[in-house]
């Protein structure tokens, strides 16, 4: 048996061999349930939502604060503002 880790980031291409094997594999739907009709119409994409690229001013205090916890302030900010305006 050969063991080795697979990097998500880099997937290793699987062989002609492998892809028509799975291809050829019938897939088993056994123990995924019906979906009704209500769950369609109360389905609602809700993720990823459109970005749209914007210039805004800060308080300096407040732009430190955010910065302060490292990287990924701008999705802070967003995360911020959704959660007022979901409330």
């Amino acid at each position: 048996m050969t063991r080795y880790r697979q990097d998500p980031k880099h997937p290793r291409r699987l062989t002609p061999t492998e892809a028509r094997r799975l291809d050829a594999a019938p897939l088993d739907y056994s123990d995924i349930p019906p979906l009704g009709d209500e769950f369609f119409t109360e389905a609602t994409e809700t993720w990823p939502p459109m970005k749209q690229q914007l210039t805004i001013r800060l308080d300096v205090d407040v732009l430190t604060w955010l910065k302060a916890s490292g990287r990924g302030y701008q999705t802070r900010i967003n995360r911020i503002l959704r959660a007022a305006m979901e409330s």
